[in-house]
């Protein structure tokens, strides 16, 4: 088993797809997972440090996981099969261990709001994980050129057209009266 923190969540500029890439903790290697919306905001708000009003679904697993007397040990990335990740939340109970099946962005989700070590295993890393090329922007990891910016930050330079253009219109213009 192979250590990983999550390195950083990343959304996609052209199709709003997400990544969340796991970093691991011995060597310069990555693993990026592709995940949903949910799991994707589940986690950065987590790692952000973001309250919120009303508790998400992976407050409510800690929550019940911790209420009825359990603790997560880990999670562990056990399997990649047809590009499709498959982890398992390991759980104690009264002293016996349990193993949860479980998408692996639920399972990070969870790990990172318990602080829970993640692993995952070699032979996943063997086939998906990915070593930075020196001369490449660290940031893309090799990926497509869509996923460059991670999710929780702007490039305002970018949005220096649209903030021209902005700057430009003259806010008479849309008086409803006319």
């Amino acid at each position: 088993m192979i250590e990983m923190i999550v390195d950083r969540v990343q959304v996609s500029l052209m199709s709003q797809h997400r990544l969340v890439v796991l970093r691991d903790t011995q060597e310069e290697r990555y693993l990026p997972i592709w995940i949903g919306a949910f799991e994707s905001e589940a986690i950065t708000l987590e790692l952000q440090g973001m309250l919120r009003e009303r508790p998400l679904t992976h407050d409510l697993l800690k929550a019940t996981i911790t209420e009825m007397g359990g603790a997560v040990r880990h999670i562990f990335i056990n399997n990649l099969s047809k590009d499709v990740f498959y982890a398992q939340i390991n759980i104690e109970v009264n002293g016996d261990s349990i193993d949860i099946d479980s998408r692996p962005s639920d399972a990070i989700a969870l790990a990172v709001r318990l602080k829970a070590p993640i692993y995952v295993d070699k032979q996943v890393m063997d086939k998906a994980g990915i070593r930075p090329d020196r001369n490449v922007e660290p940031e893309i990891l090799g990926l497509d050129d869509e996923f460059t910016e991670p999710a929780e930050k702007v490039d305002e330079t970018k949005l220096s057209a649209f903030a021209d253009f902005v700057d430009t219109l003259n806010l008479d213009d849309f008086d409803e009266d006319e």
